[in-house]
């Protein structure tokens, strides 16, 4: 290969890299560009605006002789400024960003160790031109392919690692996510110039690998480290993400459970009334009597309306079996009559000791409140909840259905309705709707259940499958399966 052919070799390596760097920066975004429902033409066009800013960014930056750390910096600006394009918030633009070129340059910090390497191997003791510039070109293409297998596998697995759990970013955590990635922009941007600076001094080139070898395998390790520092740093940022949505999750268990022992206070209360009223029958039959032998037939009409009316405070119209429960459903039977929703309720306590009250408390009052919320959030239609509880042999089988309007979005991650009952002081959403399905679940496993949801039109159905326990705590291990409960 002649020197006209290695420098038109160079360029062209040049344009492919540029276009391979575009399509890894794309390859990186594009899962979180694309939408369950999204048509994919749409997410093509997203796809393309990410790889066409950065062949074009590039080509600008070269024609104009921009140094390359501005180059990045205009890219990620442009992508930041074009988020509502590609359909994803400022900060996951700018976090991708950021990582996308962190592995960039530590990938290239690895393979520029081999590419020495493979110099020294290749083109030491030759004198022939041609056969020198051949094997570089050889030797480069190698450590090319090697670079961008490198630097596809390590975008592929941080993706899959970020899309394993959602990231909610704030600016402190954007910072602590982004320091690392930070870090090993500016290591690579300073071995970089070490690289290619061949400064003379005395008539003596200066070459990083030449005087110093040692970082001939120093550098490799400290890019890897930097890697493993940033996947490292994400899976921490997760775990504390999950830790905390389980302290939410908890946090609404146990007031959940305060405002049931609450409840059940006030209902011990009102039995102790209903007491009452039975040791006072004999007085009220003696009033009663007094004013019909009197002929006071109107008095005795209103007197006997006020003991229907105190008598009716004390009266639960529907019995499940069992007093917690008998308190949760009547209270969400008389929330649904204020709002004018029709509640039915089949719901019998199962005849067993191998399931806890409030366990079951927490699953019924969990899947009523969102069935209420969906009901009250209705403009028209019927609007209706329907309970039901049975048993049949070691399974309890609990479910609920309500009308609701509008569509159901669900978690990715944990397949389970998202709703938007508020948002934090950032504006994102809170799923509260969520936390309480979340709960449902995991008391759901404690019976080794499980829980199935299904849309049927306009109607939203919940199923909870539960499994009897010994008096021990523990199961009979088998296998759920619908002919069991049917």
């Amino acid at each position: 290969m002649s020197e006209t052919g290695f420098i038109l070799f160079q360029h062209i390596v040049v344009g492919i890299e540029r276009v391979l760097y575009a399509a890894c920066m794309t390859f990186l975004f594009y899962p979180f560009m694309a939408g369950r429902k999204e048509q994919w033409k749409n997410v093509l066009k997203k796809a393309a605006v990410v790889f066409l800013s950065y062949v074009l960014t590039y080509l600008a930056c070269e024609a104009a002789s921009v140094p390359g750390w501005l180059c990045m910096i205009i890219l990620i600006v442009l992508l930041v400024s074009a988020h509502r394009i590609l359909g994803m918030e400022k900060d996951h633009v700018f976090l991708l960003g950021v990582l996308f070129f962190g592995i960039k340059d530590i990938c290239r910090l690895i393979t520029e160790s081999l590419y020495y390497i493979l110099n020294m191997k290749f083109l030491q003791g030759l004198y022939n031109e041609n056969v020198i510039y051949r094997n570089a070109a050889v030797g480069y293409s190698a450590v090319m392919v090697l670079r961008f297998g490198f630097l596809f596998l390590m975008l592929l697995f941080i993706s899959r690692r970020l899309r394993k759990e959602a990231l909610e970013l704030h600016a402190k955590e954007l910072c602590y996510l982004c320091l690392i990635p930070i870090a090993g922009i500016l290591f690579g941007n300073i071995i970089f110039r070490l690289f290619f600076a061949e400064t003379v001094k005395e008539n003596v080139f200066f070459l990083l690998y030449e005087q110093y070898p040692v970082f001939i395998g120093l550098v490799p390790l400290i890019s890897v480290l930097f890697y493993v520092g940033i996947v490292a740093t994400v899976m921490s940022y997760q775990e504390m993400i999950r830790l905390q949505e389980e302290k939410k999750k908890y946090f609404v268990e146990e007031q959940q459970l305060r405002a049931i022992r609450e409840r059940m206070g006030e209902v011990e209360q009102f039995y102790d009334g209903i007491r009452r009223m039975k040791h006072e029958m004999k007085n009220h039959l003696t009033n009663i009597k007094g004013l019909a032998g009197s002929g006071s037939y109107e008095e005795m009409e209103q007197y006997i309306a006020k003991m229907d009316e105190s008598m009716d405070v004390f009266e639960l119209t529907i019995r499940t079996g069992n007093a917690v429960t008998d308190v949760i459903v009547n209270d969400k039977q008389k929330a649904a009559d204020k709002q004018g929703i029709k509640f039915s309720s089949e719901f019998l306590y199962p005849a067993s000791d191998g399931y806890d009250a409030y366990d079951i408390a927490i699953i019924i009052n969990n899947l009523l409140q969102n069935a209420l919320e969906a009901c009250e959030k209705m403009a028209g239609g019927k609007r209706y909840i329907s309970l039901s509880g049975r048993q049949k042999k070691r399974f309890f089988l609990i479910c609920v259905k309500n009308s609701f309007e509008g569509e159901v979005a669900f978690d990715k991650n944990n397949h389970l309705p998202v709703s938007t009952k508020g948002a934090d002081l950032l504006g994102k959403p809170v799923s509260m709707h969520g936390i309480g399905l979340s709960n449902v679940k995991r008391e759901t496993a404690k019976y080794l259940g499980n829980m199935d949801i299904r849309i049927k039109k306009n109607e939203f159905i919940v199923t909870v499958l539960l499994q009897e326990r010994s008096r021990n705590g523990q199961h009979n291990q088998c296998k759920l399966h619908d002919k069991d409960v049917q």
